[in-house]
């Protein structure tokens, strides 16, 4: 049973002394508002409902001047209250003020025509067409108009039963969603230390709750709470809240700063937006124009980019992006105004699609347009999933993705499941990735690997490794291997062996040349047997072509090797494969002879000289056949 009251209306139209008719209570709290009879800062007051709790009342200032300090308050609006005197009617400001409810998305309320005590009844009836011919089209259009006088008292009664009826309608706060609440003032209270105040608009906040400042990321307690003036140890969405902050300086806060839940805000300097502009406006705007956002209790100046390099005028809607020329805290769906600063007028407003914009390239444009259009208008599944596929090149985990966006979306693990069931999303080793990015990575790799085959075409394929070390430099070895997996499953890449990839549709394909050339390499080799020429000198005999010549040797003899028809004994030493198991065998006859086996003597039943025997005794060894003692060597 909470609920914030907003007054909306032209200065002294009689909103401060309405609200106390209503309430009994004075919102006028600075010297200075006493003295010039308006309101400059945001005053509050209370209305004790029949069913029990408190409707806030906020007397918004009407000022053209503190049109900021209206702003405000009106975000957590839950039934606006347009206040009209009767004897002046419908002024600019009141058109102003209608406008920017709409832009904070209010779309309950009721208009209350003041000062009836000023005015002849015929008048009155005047007043009160001119003001619904107004209204046409405005969310107040079929609202209630209620004619009182808050000097005399009279209507007051049927305006109070009026707006229980109202509030007993409205739609129920989001209790379970993380606490927020924007500061508008912070002061020192003598004996307890800081104190902020403000209006709880989510969630629940709990003595000895632990609190962050945002934008400074500051944390702190909950160590008093007041809610409308009396000690709570609860305070709910819909209330005027007073928060002793444990450990915090007056200085460490400031008007405009959020109160919440730890970790539940983005702070950010470019937005993504769905903006409508307000159908009074009398100028245009262009991309790149420099504007003041408002948003909670902030104003901080921006410049409006928009994805279309169009002009905007009265009533147009568009998307665009935000660059804040300071850091501000929001959560998707948040809404804003924007307004010029000189002269003082507002453009319009609209609604937070992304607290986490990305500067984009012209070519970018028409995928951002799609992508902004669902997030302001698809279903839950159609959002997260474009939620994931901007984020995707990160493989962030749901949890990242379901703070920025979801946090409030009860929906949001059926979603995700849905998207994984039909493999729109891809889980590795928790780390989500929409299909469409890991199709660009296998696309990626299929180029990568294309030029691997074209410069290796006798092999078949390359190391698991330097392929995704490429794609994914970054990306840890046990990450690596879940994503070349994925890739292997959506058949953009294969394994034709251990420890190779290669691309999906690549063959062997040896030319007549390769055939040639690998001919005679083996005819080399086999004729040599246990003494084989030097690398280099084989080489040599391919080299004195042209250089497609030296290449095409290159390919033949590392497939020749990669496949192990030539077995490396050092790095200029290769053998027949044929002739490793001979004489691997030899050494196993004079083994069983006598043992360990003597290196002259191996050699001298080798029939080759010293360098050949070393280099197949050392590659025994360094394979672990054989280990060489004093003596000579034993098996292993």
């Amino acid at each position: 049973n909470n609920a914030i009251i907003g007054t909306a209306g032209h200065v002294d139209h009689g909103k401060t002394l309405l609200i106390k008719a209503l309430t009994g209570q004075e919102t006028d709290r600075l010297k200075e508002e006493k003295k010039r009879g308006i309101t400059i800062e945001l005053g509050f007051a209370h209305l004790a409902l029949p069913g029990g709790g408190k409707a806030g009342i906020i007397d918004v200032p009407g000022h053209e001047k503190f049109v900021r300090n209206m702003l405000a308050g009106a975000g957590s609006i839950d039934l606006a209250m347009l206040v009209i005197a009767a004897d002046e009617g419908v002024m600019p400001q009141t058109r102003e003020h209608l406008a920017i409810l709409k832009m904070l998305g209010i779309s309950r309320g009721l208009v209350v025509i003041n000062k009836i005590d000023l005015v002849e009844a015929d008048w009155l009836e005047v007043v009160t067409l001119d003001i619904e011919e107004e209204l046409a089209g405005s969310f107040l259009e079929n609202a209630p108009i209620m004619p009182v006088s808050a000097y005399s008292g009279q209507g007051i009664d049927e305006l109070r039963s009026k707006i229980f009826e109202m509030l007993e309608e409205s739609p129920e706060k989001n209790l379970q969603a993380p606490f927020r609440m924007p500061v508008d003032r912070v002061f020192i209270m003598d004996g307890f230390g800081t104190v902020v105040t403000g209006t709880l608009i989510e969630g629940t906040l709990k003595l000895g709750d632990e609190v962050e400042i945002f934008p400074s990321g500051l944390t702190s307690k909950a160590r008093r709470i007041q809610v409308h003036g009396e000690e709570a140890e609860v305070a709910y969405a819909g209330q005027r809240v007073a928060l002793n902050v444990a450990g915090l300086k007056v200085s460490d806060l400031a008007k405009g700063d959020w109160i919440a839940a730890p970790k539940t805000l983005e702070t950010t300097s470019l937005i993504d937006i769905a903006i409508k502009i307000d159908k009074d406006f009398a100028r245009e705007i262009k991309n790149n124009t420099r504007l003041h956002l408002y948003h909670g209790t902030r104003d901080v100046l921006c410049n409006l980019v928009l994805l279309d390099e169009v002009v905007l005028k009265a009533g147009d809607e568009a998307y665009g992006q935000l660059r804040l020329e300071e850091p501000l805290s929001v959560n998707i769906g948040d809404r804003f105004v924007l307004r010029f600063y000189s002269p003082l007028e507002t453009v319009g407003g609209g609604v937070i699609l992304d607290p986490i914009g990305h500067r984009m390239k012209r070519v970018q444009k028409n995928e951002a347009k799609a992508r902004f259009a669902i997030m302001e208008k698809g279903s839950l599944v159609e959002k997260v999933e474009a939620a994931f596929a901007k984020h995707s090149p990160a493989f962030p985990r749901a949890d990242y993705v379901k703070n920025i966006y979801f946090h409030q979306e009860t929906g949001f693990d059926n979603a995700l499941q849905t998207l994984m069931a039909d493999k729109v999303l891809i889980s590795l080793k928790g780390q989500i990735c929409h299909k469409n990015h890991l199709a660009t990575l296998g696309q990626k790799a299929q180029t990568i690997l294309n030029h691997h085959h074209a410069a290796n075409p006798l092999q078949q394929g390359m190391p698991p490794l330097d392929l995704i070390s490429r794609l994914l430099p970054e990306a840890a070895q046990s990450f690596r291997d879940q994503v070349l997996a994925a890739l292997v499953d959506m058949k953009m890449i294969k394994c034709p062996q251990a420890d190779v990839v290669a691309h999906i549709d690549f063959k062997i394909a040896a030319s007549s040349h390769h055939d040639k050339i690998q001919e005679k390499v083996l005819k080399i080799y086999i004729d040599a047997g246990f003494a084989p020429p030097d690398f280099k000198e084989v080489a040599e005999q391919f080299s004195k072509g042209q250089q497609k010549e030296k290449q095409a040797f290159a390919q033949v003899f590392e497939a020749l090797v990669a496949g192990e028809t030539l077995i490396p004994l050092t790095p200029q030493t290769y053998v027949h494969k044929d002739f490793y198991p001979k004489a691997l065998g030899l050494f196993n006859e004079m083994h069983a002879e006598k043992s360990p086996v003597d290196t002259k003597e191996y050699r001298d039943r080798m029939g080759v000289s010293r360098k050949y025997a070393m280099a197949f005794l050392e590659d025994f060894d360094k394979k672990g056949i054989t280990q060489l003692l004093e003596n000579g060597r034993v098996l292993l």
